[in-house]
């Protein structure tokens, strides 16, 4: 009786506990969906396939404070077009992915195969502190450093009067939010490669330099491929991370959500935008109770439906690469 209880307390209870708060995520996950989804559908039905066909929401935005502020219509603007948002959200966190990517498994390299000891350690936990700072102070250090200096080698008077018409191009724009951005994920993608370069077994490393390979060989041919999983998981972990920004992107961004032109070439970088996430604080804060409640939750409708994409995308991708690299049948 006494081992029975013993093994009840000390394997049951933990092994219970573990299914109840499982249980409890994955509720509080579908109630966030279910009530997100619920207070975002009179203008998913109003707008249809449009919310993500077409742009125009800044002005939209407008309308809809107008409306509530100096009409006495009861009938709420309920149709937007959000591919703009869609644009900036995808820009900015996907021209930080590729540098982010880059420099990211650069460093990475560097650390666990060029360095070792002291100097190693402390380069590792340089970094791990880096992915700790609050997005707030990137944002801060993007102002005062990042939007002088893109404004300075970028922007001049010409470009200025030239694309007046259309938008006031200055160093609020697409490049200078995906540089912040690509600061505030590269140290989640070299900490995540760092564990995936170190977890690759170091026999398979040995066998390489037995065979005569170069450092670099190796590397290249035998590290790497034995890494990818968890590099590509660190990848997609910023690329959330870069989605769901709000703060640091906002103070950086421009705040219009201008939609791209081919005739713009390179200025397409240098025009002001405005993500969904932070389309959400910007009209929160400065409509304040007059932005419409249901188009602030279809942008977070939005944000969730990428954000699931993703997550799905990291487990089919994560699969085939375990596959290819033998380790599931």
């Amino acid at each position: 009786m006494q081992s029975f209880m013993r093994k009840f307390f000390s394997e049951s209870i933990p092994q219970y506990l573990i299914y109840f708060f499982a249980t409890v995520s994955i509720a509080i996950i579908i109630f966030i969906f279910l009530f997100v989804f619920h207070k975002a559908f009179p203008v998913i039905r109003e707008s249809g396939l449009s919310l993500v066909t077409e742009g125009g929401f800044d002005k939209q935005m407008n309308e809809a404070i107008y409306q509530a502020y100096y009409t006495s219509d009861e009938e709420p603007l309920l149709k937007f077009g959000y591919l703009g948002l869609i644009w900036g959200t995808l820009s900015t966190t996907l021209t930080a992915l590729v540098f982010a990517t880059l420099i990211g498994i650069g460093a990475a390299v560097v650390i666990c195969e060029y360095t070792s000891g002291w100097v190693s350690s402390s380069l590792v936990a340089v970094v791990r502190l880096l992915a700790s700072v609050p997005s707030v102070v990137f944002g801060l250090i993007g102002i005062i450093t990042v939007v002088p200096i893109i404004e300075k080698l970028f922007v001049t008077v010409d470009m200025q009067i030239e694309y007046l018409h259309l938008f006031y191009m200055s160093g609020r724009n697409i490049l200078s939010a995906a540089t912040v951005l690509t600061f505030m994920i590269v140290p989640m993608v070299i900490s995540l490669s760092i564990d995936a370069i170190n977890a690759v077994p170091h026999m398979q490393k040995e066998t390489g330099y037995a065979f005569g390979m170069s450092k670099f060989r190796v590397i290249y041919k035998i590290i790497l491929p034995g890494s990818r999983s968890g590099i590509t998981a660190g990848v997609i972990l910023g690329a959330g991370r870069g989605i769901g920004e709000a703060i640091a992107v906002l103070m950086v961004c421009g705040g219009l959500g201008i939609l791209p032109s081919a005739s713009l070439g390179f200025a397409n970088l240098l025009a002001p935008t405005l993500p969904l996430a932070s389309s959400i604080i910007f009209n929160s804060y400065i409509f304040g109770l007059y932005a419409p409640e249901t188009a602030l939750f279809a942008s977070a409708a939005l944000l969730l439906t990428i954000g699931a994409i993703l997550s799905v995308t990291a487990k089919l991708v994560e699969k085939r690469m375990r596959r290819m690299a033998g380790y599931d049948k």
